[in-house]
């Protein structure tokens, strides 16, 4: 079963779950030369953006800054646009605004390659991301269940975020990347 401090994985296909186990093993929090790129890769390819996964990667190791810069405004726009039309009670539109302020934050992490930073703020901009979407809801212990009941690649990928979140990832700037390049492609197509 996939667990970490706050959620479990138990209703999904057994192929996901073994690509999810790979990526984020269950036993141990802390990861110790942390998960392989082909990990990496296969968790992409089973939230349906491994080709552009793949794509951002290439380009990156090749230099083209060009292509992930397009990349990248993409994202943030797409994900300003999903913040600001989120639907919330007037008590929570501050959230949406503290929200809004924190994507350059990220932004300028991943332009200076600081990304552990990055990723940490990422995993802080998805646990309000989620709220926004699904409100009090997605601070239940249920939440990843919750949303593999509605859908298993968007539940899959709300436990990533949470994976993020609640692990110490003592890793290589590499796999930090790739494993920011998930949330980037998957919220860029949302």
């Amino acid at each position: 079963m996939l667990m970490n401090h706050q959620y479990s994985i138990s209703c999904v296909d057994s192929y996901y779950r073994i690509v999810a186990e790979t990526l984020f093993p269950p036993e141990n929090a802390e990861i110790h030369g942390g998960p392989e790129l082909a990990a990496v890769e296969g968790f992409a390819d089973i939230l349906g953006i491994g080709m552009e996964f793949k794509r951002l990667m290439r380009a990156g190791e090749n230099g083209n800054t060009a292509e992930f810069n397009r990349y990248l405004a993409h994202f943030q726009n797409n994900l300003a646009l999903l913040i600001s039309k989120t639907w919330v009670e007037k008590s929570d539109d501050m959230r949406k605004d503290q929200l809004q302020r924190r994507l350059p934050v990220l932004i300028r992490f991943i332009e200076t390659g600081d990304y552990g930073s990055a990723l940490i703020e990422f995993g802080v901009i998805l646990d309000e991301l989620a709220f926004l979407f699904f409100g009090s809801q997605s601070q239940k212990e249920d939440f990843t269940e919750y949303t593999l009941r509605i859908d298993t690649q968007m539940g899959l990928f709300w436990w990533y975020g949470s994976q993020i979140r609640n692990r110490n990832l003592k890793v290589d700037d590499n796999i930090l990347r790739a494993l920011l390049l998930i949330g980037i492609c998957y919220l860029t197509s949302f």
